[in-house]
């Protein structure tokens, strides 16, 4: 449908991409011109980082804060023990209270990059959903909330009818997930004023069932809102790189590597991922986007050193793109480069070649290196690996060796 918005966050969310689909954009639109209007993204305690996957999400809730309104980052303390079964072919693994509580206040890291705290009308709040769902009581839970959920209709939903067509085992402890995250909207609405849930587009049918369940128990009209499911324009799912998941924070993933990701984006995706993922005007990233040869590289150089200032700050960024002009064009160490230290005893003993990628991680284990000097693909310092066995001791580790895997991939192996 075409629909001309009136507020400045719904405008944003369909000049530069974010949007996907809305349950009422008239009615949306005309909140938000109103006042601040309170709304809520869910993220699961899964790891202790959010990673690339999720930074859709997060510049959904930094636009809405940037034009007025109120971000509401929802920890999911007590989903997260029960697991989202949304297109999943198979059971989350269950993690223990002490594992979520760490990996919240990892994730809490992360959003300070990008959304303000505070008391204020607009500034964020961050919330644990255990708050009311530990508390719940079975019965009263099942007689007040679960009487208005038809399991004819749960069935129905796309990402529980796509598990049960396969015939791969959906649990009741699973199935209940939509239930909760209902329950959510409902709780958010009646605590904070909540007026709208964004997420995914497969978080669709969790949605509408929290704005059904809302306006069924309390008679009050609220919003939902859905994002594209994000793809390169290869077909990959977007946040998982060659070496793994592209995480937000540093500690996991050095902002080298990072900006690399984002320096490393293809053609066709440079133009969607600057509107996306950076604050630049939009007509900036439609010139930059449709550059042609070393334009396009340029441009995507303006996309990591965007992306990488709201993640990790400008020093970060300055860094990273000066070590990769040091590697890249003149061939040389950069100091921001993923680093490995052995300590003396180890040089003493010396380490092969193939445990250095192994432990460097630009390899996944130690066939996996074997391989790569086997088919060239190695380069110590340069040069190409030609033995997987050769031994590094002491006396080569007086300066840094410089490890390459591919054309892309290095690291550094330091004494200390």
């Amino acid at each position: 449908m075409t629909y001309h918005p009136k507020s400045d966050f719904m405008r944003v969310m369909m000049e530069r991409g974010f949007l996907a689909d809305c349950t009422d954009y008239q009615g949306l639109d005309e909140a938000l011109v109103k006042g601040v209007v309170p709304a809520y993204i869910g993220f699961d305690a899964t790891a202790s980082s959010l990673h690339v996957g999720s930074l859709i999400q997060i510049m959904m809730l930094r636009w809405l804060q940037k034009t007025g309104h109120k971000p509401l980052v929802l920890m999911g303390g007590g989903t997260t023990k029960v697991g989202d079964p949304s297109f999943r072919a198979e059971e989350r693994p269950l993690l223990t209270p002490a594992q979520i509580d760490d990996n919240i206040a990892g994730i809490k890291k992360v959003f300070s990059a990008y959304v303000t705290f505070g008391d204020r009308a607009t500034d964020a709040l961050m919330l644990n959903n255990a708050e009311w769902l530990d508390s719940l009581n079975y019965l009263d839970f099942l007689r007040d909330i679960g009487r208005h959920f038809s399991v004819n209709r749960m069935l129905s939903f796309e990402s529980v009818k796509s598990r049960l067509d396969r015939e791969q085992s959906l649990s009741f402890l699973e199935f209940n997930y939509m239930i909760l995250q209902a329950y959510d909207f409902l709780e958010l609405h009646r605590r904070y004023g909540c007026l709208l849930q964004m997420g995914g587009s497969d978080q669709w049918g969790n949605i509408v069932n929290g704005i059904d369940l809302t306006r069924r128990v309390l008679d009050r009209e609220i919003y939902g809102l859905t994002s594209p499911l994000l793809t390169t324009s290869d077909g990959k799912k977007m946040g998982k790189s060659a070496s793994g998941a592209v995480w937000l924070n540093a500690e996991m993933l050095s902002p080298y590597e990072f900006w690399q990701f984002w320096r490393n984006t293809t053609d066709a995706d440079v133009g969607r991922f600057l509107k996306l993922y950076t604050e630049l005007p939009v007509e900036e990233c439609d010139r930059l986007g449709a550059l042609e040869g070393a334009g396009i590289n340029d441009a995507k150089i303006v996309l990591a050193n965007e992306v990488t200032k709201l993640a990790h700050g400008g020093e970060a960024a300055a860094a990273a793109e000066a070590t990769a002009f040091e590697v890249f064009r003149k061939g040389g160490v950069g100091e921001e480069l993923p680093t490995l230290h052995l300590s003396a005893a180890e040089a003493a003993d010396g380490v092969s070649l193939a445990q250095l990628f192994v432990r460097s991680g630009l390899a996944k284990s130690g066939k996996d290196a074997k391989r790569l000097i086997a088919e060239g693909g190695a380069r110590v310092n340069d040069e190409p690996a030609l033995d997987a066995g050769q031994m590094f001791g002491a006396g080569d580790l007086a300066d840094p060796v410089k490890l390459t895997a591919g054309k892309k991939r290095h690291a550094l192996v330091v004494l200390g």
